[in-house]
Protein backbone atom coordinates (compact mmCIF):
# COMPACT_ATOMS: atom_id res chain seq x y z
CA UNK A 1 0.00 0.00 0.00
CA UNK A 2 1.53 3.33 -1.06
CA UNK A 3 1.69 6.52 0.99
CA UNK A 4 -1.14 8.25 -0.83
CA UNK A 5 -3.43 5.30 -0.24
CA UNK A 6 -2.46 5.31 3.46
CA UNK A 7 -3.45 8.97 3.73
CA UNK A 8 -6.77 8.42 1.97
CA UNK A 9 -7.65 5.63 4.36
CA UNK A 10 -7.08 7.80 7.44
CA UNK A 11 -10.66 9.03 7.04
CA UNK A 12 -11.90 5.46 7.41
CA UNK A 13 -10.74 5.34 11.03
CA UNK A 14 -12.89 8.31 12.07
CA UNK A 15 -16.08 7.49 10.16
CA UNK A 16 -18.41 8.15 13.09
CA UNK A 17 -16.85 11.54 13.90
CA UNK A 18 -16.71 12.41 10.21
CA UNK A 19 -20.44 11.85 9.92
CA UNK A 20 -21.15 14.03 12.94
CA UNK A 21 -19.06 17.11 12.19
CA UNK A 22 -18.29 17.38 8.50
CA UNK A 23 -20.36 20.13 6.87
CA UNK A 24 -23.06 19.64 4.28
CA UNK A 25 -23.14 21.51 0.97
CA UNK A 26 -25.29 24.37 -0.37
CA UNK A 27 -28.55 23.30 -2.01
CA UNK A 28 -27.92 25.97 -4.63
CA UNK A 29 -25.03 24.01 -6.08
CA UNK A 30 -27.15 20.87 -6.47
CA UNK A 31 -29.88 22.96 -8.10
CA UNK A 32 -27.34 24.11 -10.71
CA UNK A 33 -26.19 20.53 -11.27
CA UNK A 34 -29.68 19.05 -11.63
CA UNK A 35 -30.82 21.86 -13.93
CA UNK A 36 -28.31 20.45 -16.42
CA UNK A 37 -29.34 16.77 -15.99
CA UNK A 38 -32.26 14.67 -17.18
CA UNK A 39 -34.93 13.55 -14.75
CA UNK A 40 -33.84 10.69 -12.46
CA UNK A 41 -30.25 10.76 -13.74
CA UNK A 42 -27.75 7.96 -13.28
CA UNK A 43 -24.97 9.43 -11.13
CA UNK A 44 -21.61 7.97 -10.15
CA UNK A 45 -20.55 9.61 -6.89
CA UNK A 46 -16.85 9.52 -6.02
CA UNK A 47 -15.81 9.33 -2.36
CA UNK A 48 -19.18 9.84 -0.67
CA UNK A 49 -17.71 9.54 2.83
CA UNK A 50 -20.73 9.13 5.08
CA UNK A 51 -23.16 10.60 2.58
CA UNK A 52 -23.23 14.37 3.11
CA UNK A 53 -23.69 14.95 -0.63
CA UNK A 54 -25.33 11.58 -1.33
CA UNK A 55 -28.46 12.69 0.50
CA UNK A 56 -28.85 15.71 -1.78
CA UNK A 57 -28.44 13.54 -4.89
CA UNK A 58 -31.02 11.01 -3.73
CA UNK A 59 -33.49 13.67 -2.64
CA UNK A 60 -33.50 15.04 -6.17
CA UNK A 61 -34.31 11.67 -7.70
CA UNK A 62 -30.88 10.47 -8.83
CA UNK A 63 -29.94 6.80 -9.05
CA UNK A 64 -26.55 6.85 -7.35
CA UNK A 65 -23.63 4.45 -7.62
CA UNK A 66 -21.35 5.56 -4.78
CA UNK A 67 -17.70 4.52 -5.10
CA UNK A 68 -15.96 4.67 -1.71
CA UNK A 69 -12.41 3.50 -0.97
CA UNK A 70 -12.74 3.16 2.82
CA UNK A 71 -14.56 0.00 3.94
CA UNK A 72 -15.91 1.60 7.14
CA UNK A 73 -17.12 4.64 5.23
CA UNK A 74 -18.70 2.42 2.56
CA UNK A 75 -20.57 0.50 5.27
CA UNK A 76 -21.65 3.75 6.92
CA UNK A 77 -23.13 5.31 3.80
CA UNK A 78 -24.80 2.03 2.85
CA UNK A 79 -26.37 1.75 6.30
CA UNK A 80 -27.52 5.37 6.33
CA UNK A 81 -29.49 4.91 3.10
CA UNK A 82 -30.33 1.21 3.46
CA UNK A 83 -34.02 1.84 2.79
CA UNK A 84 -33.39 3.88 -0.34
CA UNK A 85 -33.63 1.85 -3.56
CA UNK A 86 -31.74 4.48 -5.54
CA UNK A 87 -28.31 3.79 -4.02
CA UNK A 88 -25.67 1.16 -4.76
CA UNK A 89 -22.31 1.28 -2.94
CA UNK A 90 -19.05 0.02 -4.43
CA UNK A 91 -16.10 -0.34 -2.05
CA UNK A 92 -13.22 0.44 -4.41
CA UNK A 93 -10.89 3.17 -5.65
CA UNK A 94 -12.46 5.36 -8.31
CA UNK A 95 -9.46 4.90 -10.59
CA UNK A 96 -10.14 1.16 -10.95
CA UNK A 97 -13.73 0.71 -9.71
CA UNK A 98 -15.66 -2.04 -11.55
CA UNK A 99 -18.44 0.16 -12.93
CA UNK A 100 -19.93 0.14 -16.44
CA UNK A 101 -18.47 2.46 -19.06
CA UNK A 102 -20.43 5.12 -20.95
CA UNK A 103 -23.35 4.52 -18.57
CA UNK A 104 -23.75 7.60 -16.34
CA UNK A 105 -25.30 11.02 -16.87
CA UNK A 106 -22.99 12.58 -14.29
CA UNK A 107 -19.94 11.93 -12.18
CA UNK A 108 -20.07 13.93 -8.95
CA UNK A 109 -17.65 14.34 -6.08
CA UNK A 110 -17.66 16.55 -2.98
CA UNK A 111 -14.41 17.51 -1.23
CA UNK A 112 -12.67 14.29 -2.24
CA UNK A 113 -11.36 14.76 -5.77
CA UNK A 114 -7.94 16.03 -4.69
CA UNK A 115 -7.26 12.48 -3.43
CA UNK A 116 -7.71 11.06 -6.94
CA UNK A 117 -4.68 10.76 -9.21
CA UNK A 118 -4.65 13.91 -11.38
CA UNK A 119 -4.72 12.13 -14.72
CA UNK A 120 -7.67 10.03 -13.58
CA UNK A 121 -9.49 13.17 -12.43
CA UNK A 122 -9.65 14.26 -16.06
CA UNK A 123 -9.75 10.99 -18.00
CA UNK A 124 -11.70 8.49 -15.87
CA UNK A 125 -15.02 10.43 -15.96
CA UNK A 126 -14.95 10.39 -19.77
CA UNK A 127 -14.75 6.60 -19.71
CA UNK A 128 -17.83 6.14 -17.52
CA UNK A 129 -19.99 9.04 -18.72
CA UNK A 130 -22.44 8.97 -21.59
CA UNK A 131 -21.40 11.27 -24.46
CA UNK A 132 -22.10 14.83 -23.39
CA UNK A 133 -22.24 13.79 -19.72
CA UNK A 134 -21.34 16.05 -16.82
CA UNK A 135 -18.54 16.08 -14.29
CA UNK A 136 -19.52 18.03 -11.17
CA UNK A 137 -16.82 18.67 -8.54
CA UNK A 138 -17.74 20.38 -5.27
CA UNK A 139 -14.98 21.87 -3.13
CA UNK A 140 -15.07 23.64 0.22
CA UNK A 141 -12.18 26.09 0.01
CA UNK A 142 -10.96 28.04 3.01
CA UNK A 143 -10.19 31.62 2.13
CA UNK A 144 -8.59 34.65 3.71
CA UNK A 145 -11.41 36.55 5.40
CA UNK A 146 -11.94 38.78 8.41
CA UNK A 147 -14.85 36.55 9.43
CA UNK A 148 -12.41 34.26 11.29
CA UNK A 149 -11.50 37.25 13.53
CA UNK A 150 -7.82 36.44 13.13
CA UNK A 151 -7.92 32.93 14.58
CA UNK A 152 -6.00 31.20 11.79
CA UNK A 153 -3.22 33.76 11.77
CA UNK A 154 -2.94 33.46 15.54
CA UNK A 155 -2.62 29.67 15.56
CA UNK A 156 -0.13 29.41 12.70
CA UNK A 157 2.83 29.22 15.13
CA UNK A 158 1.19 26.20 16.77
CA UNK A 159 1.06 24.36 13.46
CA UNK A 160 4.63 25.41 12.74
CA UNK A 161 5.87 24.16 16.08
CA UNK A 162 4.35 20.71 15.70
CA UNK A 163 4.98 20.41 11.97
CA UNK A 164 1.29 19.72 11.56
CA UNK A 165 -0.89 20.34 8.58
CA UNK A 166 -3.57 22.99 8.85
CA UNK A 167 -6.26 23.58 6.25
CA UNK A 168 -4.41 25.68 3.68
CA UNK A 169 -5.63 28.58 1.62
CA UNK A 170 -4.31 31.31 -0.61
CA UNK A 171 -5.37 34.93 -0.09
CA UNK A 172 -8.45 34.64 -2.30
CA UNK A 173 -11.91 36.10 -1.86
CA UNK A 174 -15.33 34.50 -2.18
CA UNK A 175 -15.61 35.82 -5.74
CA UNK A 176 -12.11 35.08 -7.04
CA UNK A 177 -11.39 31.61 -5.65
CA UNK A 178 -10.83 29.13 -8.48
CA UNK A 179 -10.52 25.39 -7.76
CA UNK A 180 -7.44 23.64 -9.10
CA UNK A 181 -9.58 21.07 -10.91
CA UNK A 182 -11.12 23.81 -13.04
CA UNK A 183 -7.75 24.71 -14.56
CA UNK A 184 -6.93 21.07 -15.30
CA UNK A 185 -10.27 20.54 -17.01
CA UNK A 186 -9.91 23.75 -19.04
CA UNK A 187 -6.51 22.55 -20.23
CA UNK A 188 -7.99 19.25 -21.41
CA UNK A 189 -9.41 18.65 -24.88
CA UNK A 190 -11.90 16.14 -23.41
CA UNK A 191 -14.40 18.76 -22.21
CA UNK A 192 -16.35 21.36 -24.18
CA UNK A 193 -17.11 23.73 -21.32
CA UNK A 194 -15.97 24.32 -17.75
CA UNK A 195 -17.91 26.63 -15.41
CA UNK A 196 -17.36 27.44 -11.73
CA UNK A 197 -20.27 28.35 -9.45
CA UNK A 198 -19.47 29.87 -6.02
CA UNK A 199 -21.47 30.16 -2.80
CA UNK A 200 -20.19 31.63 0.51
CA UNK A 201 -20.43 28.80 3.06
CA UNK A 202 -18.86 29.86 6.38
CA UNK A 203 -19.06 27.26 9.14
CA UNK A 204 -19.14 28.13 12.85
CA UNK A 205 -18.15 25.58 15.50
CA UNK A 206 -18.08 25.38 19.26
CA UNK A 207 -14.71 24.42 20.72
CA UNK A 208 -15.90 20.82 21.17
CA UNK A 209 -17.21 20.61 17.61
CA UNK A 210 -14.01 22.07 16.22
CA UNK A 211 -11.96 19.56 18.18
CA UNK A 212 -13.93 16.76 16.51
CA UNK A 213 -13.46 18.39 13.10
CA UNK A 214 -9.70 18.60 13.58
CA UNK A 215 -9.61 14.86 14.28
CA UNK A 216 -11.16 14.21 10.85
CA UNK A 217 -8.41 16.08 9.00
CA UNK A 218 -5.96 13.77 7.28
CA UNK A 219 -2.99 15.85 8.43
CA UNK A 220 -4.01 15.40 12.05
CA UNK A 221 -4.58 11.68 11.61
CA UNK A 222 -1.15 11.19 10.06
CA UNK A 223 0.61 12.76 13.05
CA UNK A 224 1.94 10.59 15.87
CA UNK A 225 1.26 10.80 19.58
CA UNK A 226 1.81 12.65 21.83
CA UNK A 227 2.25 15.53 19.35
CA UNK A 228 -1.12 15.01 17.69
CA UNK A 229 -3.16 15.35 20.89
CA UNK A 230 -0.95 18.16 22.19
CA UNK A 231 -1.39 20.20 19.00
CA UNK A 232 -5.17 19.75 19.00
CA UNK A 233 -5.32 20.71 22.69
CA UNK A 234 -3.40 23.92 22.02
CA UNK A 235 -5.57 24.85 19.04
CA UNK A 236 -8.72 24.36 21.08
CA UNK A 237 -7.29 26.28 24.04
CA UNK A 238 -7.00 29.32 21.76
CA UNK A 239 -10.66 28.92 20.76
CA UNK A 240 -11.70 28.75 24.42
CA UNK A 241 -9.41 31.39 25.87
CA UNK A 242 -9.22 34.01 23.12
CA UNK A 243 -12.33 33.55 20.96
CA UNK A 244 -15.13 32.95 23.43
CA UNK A 245 -15.45 29.24 22.73
CA UNK A 246 -16.47 29.49 19.07
CA UNK A 247 -14.65 29.66 15.76
CA UNK A 248 -15.73 30.48 12.21
CA UNK A 249 -14.04 28.90 9.22
CA UNK A 250 -14.39 31.20 6.17
CA UNK A 251 -15.31 28.86 3.33
CA UNK A 252 -16.41 29.20 -0.27
CA UNK A 253 -18.34 26.24 -1.69
CA UNK A 254 -17.64 25.82 -5.39
CA UNK A 255 -19.14 23.62 -8.09
CA UNK A 256 -16.91 23.03 -11.09
CA UNK A 257 -19.19 21.78 -13.84
CA UNK A 258 -17.67 20.34 -17.02
CA UNK A 259 -19.34 18.79 -20.08
CA UNK A 260 -17.69 15.94 -21.96
CA UNK A 261 -17.59 15.95 -25.73
CA UNK A 262 -20.46 14.17 -27.49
Amino acid sequence: MDTERDIRLTFDGVADVYDRVRPSYPAELFDVLFDALPAQPKVLEVGPGTGQATASLLERGAHVTAVELGPALARAVEAKFKDHPGLAVVNAAFETAPVPERAFDAVTVATAYHWIEERAQVERPVAVLKPGGLLGVIDLIQIDSASDHGYFDQVQPIYDRYGGSRSSWEPKTYTTVDPGIAERLRDSVLYTSVDVHRVPWNQTYSAAQYRDLLWTHSGTQMMTEPDRSAMVDELIAVVDNDFGGTITRPLCATLTLATTRS
